[in-house]
């Protein structure tokens, strides 16, 4: 008698692999300057400039942070300065703009725009003017040696008086053609309304630069609201508070402004409990045009290559859907039409 024919197991479905976050064309378009850093350059740095760096910098990095109360806030506030005071020469920011560039073109960034504030670090360097010169001056040079193109936008602090914002506003326009794209709005929203600082954007706008504040991270959708309203915002940095509120978001779909969507540090600072808990999904079908950001890689430890991986293993995003997220950084930012138009081609070339 012959042997019964052995029956083949059953194989499971064979699916595609999945592309490479890492070489998909992207822009980055929330950025801060001292948080972009590496982690291993502020440990060498604060070695040698003699600057004490707390465990929560250095053996407990990155560090546990919660700001969706007064004291979380002042203790991020806190270790971002203690940050930025290892920044103490010329080339101590040429490195930093550097690294940065380098470190976006690894994972696929063709265009990035960073965020400073140069009252932070005028008294180091001169004074503003200086400061802003030497931004732009180190972001050419980064620029050159990496390929990635660089755009500044200048930062008004909530926590400062809105006549210093407007200081900041007729500087930035001052160096509109030479790499400053934009105007924004930074610190804890919970501390200055942007309907105070309305004047400052008024003259940034209409000297041509985008206006891109902070705005739906700590606070609710009215938040939202007035940088939509009165800052007459182009893109909101954050911006996931827009959820919230239906109407609010149909508008922001309607006028096509592009929210900022930093999924690790709204877990960091505990806007949400999880990445699953970011609304990068429901915004996304909503049809709310979203640009992901790292915000501030050496305080929440991921940067931008790592936002994409999270909305595809938390929110299930396609390769198609993180194309699409990819095609909607690089019309939201304020990259030259040449460099977009290739940006954009590349990732059809990476879906292909």
């Amino acid at each position: 008698m012959e042997a019964p024919t052995a029956v083949p197991a059953p194989h499971a479905p064979i699916r595609p692999a999945r592309r490479d976050v890492t070489t998909l064309p992207k822009a980055h378009l929330h950025l801060h300057f001292t948080g972009s850093m590496r982690h291993s350059t502020l440990v060498e740095l604060a070695k040698e400039r003699g600057v004490h760096l707390p465990d929560a910098l250095v053996e407990d990095w990155p560090p546990k942070l919660r700001a969706t109360d007064e004291r979380g806030w002042f203790r991020f506030q806190r270790l971002y300065d203690i940050a930025r005071s290892v920044l103490q020469t010329p080339e101590d920011m040429r490195r930093l703009l550097r690294e940065t560039a380098e470190d976006e073109a690894s994972e696929g960034s063709g265009w990035l725009e960073i965020q400073v504030d140069p009252s932070g670090y005028a008294s180091r360097f001169g004074g503003l003017t200086p400061t802003v010169e030497l931004v732009l001056d180190a972001a050419r040079d980064a620029e050159a040696a990496t390929g990635v193109g660089i755009g500044v936008v200048i930062a008004a602090n909530r926590t400062r008086h809105p006549l210093d914002a407007k200081t900041l506003a007729r500087l930035a326009v001052r160096y509109l053609d030479q790499g400053v794209v934009g105007f924004g709005l930074s610190n804890d929203e919970r501390r200055g309304r942007a309907y105070d600082f309305e004047g400052a954007f008024r003259i940034a706008k209409q000297g041509g630069l985008l206006s891109a504040p902070h705005g739906g991270e700590l606070l609710g959708p009215a938040s939202v609201r007035e940088c939509l309203d009165t800052l007459e915002a182009d893109r909101i940095g954050h911006g996931v508070r827009a959820i919230e509120d239906r109407r609010l978001l149909e508008r922001i779909v309607e006028r096509g402004v592009t929210l900022e969507v930093c999924p690790a540090s709204n877990v960091g600072l505990g806007v949400a409990s999880t990445a699953a808990d970011v609304p990068v999904r429901a915004l996304y079908e909503a049809g709310a045009s979203l640009a992901l950001g790292a915000d501030d890689p050496l305080l929440f430890g991921s940067r931008l290559a790592r936002q994409y991986e999270l909305v595809r293993t938390e929110h299930g995003f396609t390769d198609q859907e993180l194309a699409d997220l990819a095609k909607q950084s690089i019309n939201g930012s304020a990259a030259p039409e040449d460099v977009r138009t290739r940006l954009l081609a590349k990732v059809d070339d990476w879906l292909a």
